[in-house]
């Protein structure tokens, strides 16, 4: 009894790492050979649609698509061998159809080519990529530069504010013929400086303060004073630019970790109400808000006063023509939407040309990507990167859902750039950063403790 006892008791050994957290790696190579297959396909299915003949650089994109993919995988199994096998490859999908979209609209207005500009913005993007994730050994390395992630944050954030204002934005840098959207790395940035700070002073945003109602507690001052001085100054200096939809964004950001901090449903509340007192006042007061609000409200006006469909009204259109299937690549008529076309509007080809079920494919992508960012963060165990893992994934949740319900009519527009998708080279640069941290966070959480901790 005391022998059959002892076998009992004894300790299991734990199983190999292997056999615990499979690597899959090669799910990941068999994913990405996917992506690019589609991506030249529907390359060369624009060509066809268009000019009725195969691209000449059809062998050379699809050479530079693979190249890029296999770059970044290698770097991904030498230097993240346990990250999640599904981010890599929906980044790499996303990025090429936003180059087919792109191109498909660059060959219906010739005058203003911006495939090229993009590819070589997404390839820079994949190099950045490679190099974070060599780089950056330790996601808890990123911890130490809290203040100055947020001192460069919103320098990036003033500078734009000297030069002259593009569509009625001061949110760009033009130099030599070059153009940069510095607020698009400072979300970046953000992200990190609030992971930084909520992680450090967890307990007390969750246990002190003066209870309000409900579960409501007002926070002390010392305690939320900092982040809440300095989500204020970077909100605005964006309001002083008139870039609305990055301070949306950064409202979003800040009150969903805030809420992942201290795990109080009271600062969702508190965020809904604040962000519609502020949408009222911006949208009253604020003449070209204003008149954005009025087309979404009424989005046929100037149709019915005879001035022709304005840009919401031909995405809707473009929506509506392209059915459950679309009209297939190259034979959609969105380009009618004018200069937005490539950026603000790009989903509307999308919807148009690909359909309502390539459509939903496409917002299943964002999704999924979206997911398995949350899930690094629950998975990891330090509260730094759970919330940054969890900031870096709402950043490119928050931005789907106001580009999307703009181009929709689901919300006011706010002139953002749909993540991979739209032209835009700062975006494009900072999404494949944005998938590299979640690379390097995914690799954390998955990665197996060393068999002398778990002895």
């Amino acid at each position: 009894m005391t022998a059959l006892t002892a076998k009992v008791t004894e300790p299991v050994p734990p199983p190999p790492p292997d056999a615990r957290a499979p690597k899959r790696r090669g799910i990941e190579l068999t994913l990405l050979v996917g992506a690019v297959l589609i991506s030249v396909l529907g390359y060369l299915s624009v060509g066809l649609a268009t000019t009725g003949r195969i691209p000449r650089p059809a062998a050379h994109h699809a050479a530079g698509l693979a190249g890029a993919a296999l770059l970044a995988h290698l770097a991904v199994r030498l230097r993240a061998p346990y990250a999640d096998p599904l981010l890599l490859p929906i980044a790499a999908l996303l990025n090429g159809l936003g180059l087919v979209l792109i191109q498909r609209l660059d060959l219906s207005t010739p005058g203003e080519p911006a495939a090229g500009d993009q590819l070589r913005w997404s390839a820079l993007g994949v190099v950045l990529f490679v190099l974070v994730v060599f780089v950056l050994r330790d996601h808890r390395v990123l911890q130490r530069y809290a203040y100055l992630s947020v001192t460069a944050a919103l320098a990036l954030m003033l500078v734009p504010v000297f030069f002259p204002a593009v569509n009625g934005a001061h949110i760009w840098i033009r130099f030599a013929g070059l153009s940069f959207q510095p607020g698009e790395f400072a979300k970046i940035l953000l992200a990190v400086f609030f992971a930084a700070y909520l992680a450090a002073n967890r307990t007390a945003l969750a246990l002190t303060g003066r209870l309000l109602f409900w579960k409501l507690r007002l926070l002390p001052g010392r305690v939320l004073g900092p982040i809440l001085a300095i989500w204020l100054l970077s909100v605005g200096l964006l309001v002083l630019e008139r870039d609305l939809g990055t301070s949306l964004l950064f409202f979003g950001l800040f009150v969903i970790m805030l809420f992942t901090a201290t795990g109080r449903i009271g600062w969702i509340a508190i965020g809904l109400l604040l962000a519609a007192l502020g949408a009222y006042a911006v949208g009253t007061f604020e003449p070209h808000v204003h008149s954005r609000v009025e087309d979404w409200l009424n989005p046929f006006a100037s149709i019915e006063r005879g001035e022709g469909p304005g840009q919401l009204a031909q995405s809707l259109f473009a929506f509506g023509a392209g059915g459950l299937l679309g009209a297939g690549l190259g034979h959609g008529q969105s380009f009618l939407i004018g200069f937005a076309a490539k950026s603000d509007f790009v989903l509307a080809t999308a919807g148009e040309e690909l359909g309502f079920v390539g459509l939903t494919a496409i917002l299943l992508l964002y999704g999924l990507l979206v997911s398995r960012g949350f899930r690094a963060g629950l998975a990891l165990r330090d509260p730094f990167g759970r919330l940054l893992a969890t900031g870096l994934a709402s950043i490119v949740a928050l931005q789907v859902f106001v580009i999307a319900g703009g181009v929709t009519g689901l919300i006011p527009l706010t002139g953002m750039a749909m993540p991979f998708l739209a032209q835009g080279g700062s975006s494009v640069v900072t999404n494949w950063i944005i998938v590299a941290l979640l690379v390097r966070l995914s690799d954390s959480a998955r990665r197996p403790e060393p068999q002398e901790a778990l002895a």
